[in-house]
């Protein structure tokens, strides 16, 4: 996929999102009180700008991150501050993910400044080279505001999932006259809202796949051989968080913030499955090429529609193309 090509589909999906959002909000307009949509739809707004702001905050206490300093691992911060200038963004801060899976992901807000998380166990498993390249994805994230992106995307099927609720609450526990006389329309606002909210998930969902493959690019343009070392990484990342998702249903709360990893814990658990014949193996490129050759089922393209990321065979294939 070219970077024009992924430009234009991001650009596209943000705009569809964004226009039939209008669309529905002046149909559900006319058919109910403007004041009380607005109403919520401020609501809903301002409470996702404000969980935006204090969200690194709550990462880090979910989980134990603690910032490293340059005199702990010169190496890496070193790393950080080359990468970042290739990339043309402002060094974040580094912190240390006290969680065993191997990730990283890229996080923060006007008020926290901007962070890059890498886990302890992605440091363990990764070798120097390929941390480098997970680094710069991370950096790539950063560099295209996806956190901004991902919150305005994603406040636009909030609406409509809080006005759903409130709808089929009101039409099912409504009295009186107002009951009678609204409960029916309600109820059909409620139903019709709930499913723009399916549709539109999957829009948000197909969006972060889309800046997913954008963060991979970036990274393979500004590493040296960044597409064979983040391909022999993401390879790594998906088998062993595969092996430790085995053993633990949630590791420090992955499920609650997988939009932000560099790989989806649940994918990489259902990967793992498929590529563990792959790891008999030894060497990193010869797992890569093996997940490569996979054949991609109907039911892996149905699966990443629900998913946060790319197919892990799709997303090496396309780093193939820079390598």
């Amino acid at each position: 996929m070219s970077l024009l090509k992924l430009r234009l589909g991001m650009i596209g999906t943000l705009a569809f999102i964004i226009a039939i959002s209008t669309l529905l909000f002046t149909v559900i307009l006319s058919l109910m009180g403007a004041l009380n949509l607005i109403a919520l739809a401020l609501f809903v707004i301002v409470f996702n700008i404000a969980q935006w702001l204090v969200a690194p905050y709550l990462i880090d206490a979910l989980y134990g991150t603690r910032t490293v300093s340059r005199s702990e691992n010169p190496k890496l911060w070193a790393m950080i501050e080359n990468l970042s200038r290739k990339i043309g963004v402002k060094a974040p801060r580094l912190v240390i993910a006290n969680i065993p899976i191997s990730n990283a992901f890229a996080y923060g807000s006007p008020i926290a400044g901007s962070r890059i998380a890498v886990t302890s166990g992605l440091l363990k498993e990764l070798e120097g080279e390929e941390v480098e390249a997970v680094v710069g994805h991370e950096l790539g994230h950063l560099k295209h505001r996806d956190v901004q992106v991902m919150m305005l995307a994603s406040v636009l099927p909030a609406i409509f999932y809080y006005l759903g609720y409130s709808m089929m609450l009101s039409s099912a526990y409504g009295r009186g006259e107002r009951r009678e006389g609204g409960g029916g329309l309600a109820a059909l606002i409620g139903v019709a809202s709930m499913i723009a909210y399916w549709v539109l998930t999957l829009f948000v969902l197909g969006l972060s796949r889309m800046r997913e493959y954008y963060a991979d690019q970036t990274s393979a343009m500004s590493v040296e051989d960044g597409a064979r070392k983040l391909s022999e990484a993401l390879a790594k990342i998906v088998a062993s968080t595969g092996r430790i998702k085995t053993r633990y249903a949630d590791v420090g709360g992955s499920n609650s913030f997988k939009a932000l990893f560099i790989s989806d814990p649940d994918s990489a658990e259902r990967d793992q499955v498929a590529i563990a014949e792959s790891r008999m193996f030894r060497t990193d490129q010869r797992l890569v090429e093996e997940i490569i050759s996979r054949r991609v089922t109907t039911l892996d393209r149905v699966l990443e529609l629900f998913s946060t990321h790319p197919n892990i065979v799709k997303r090496l294939q396309a780093l193939q193309k820079f390598a």
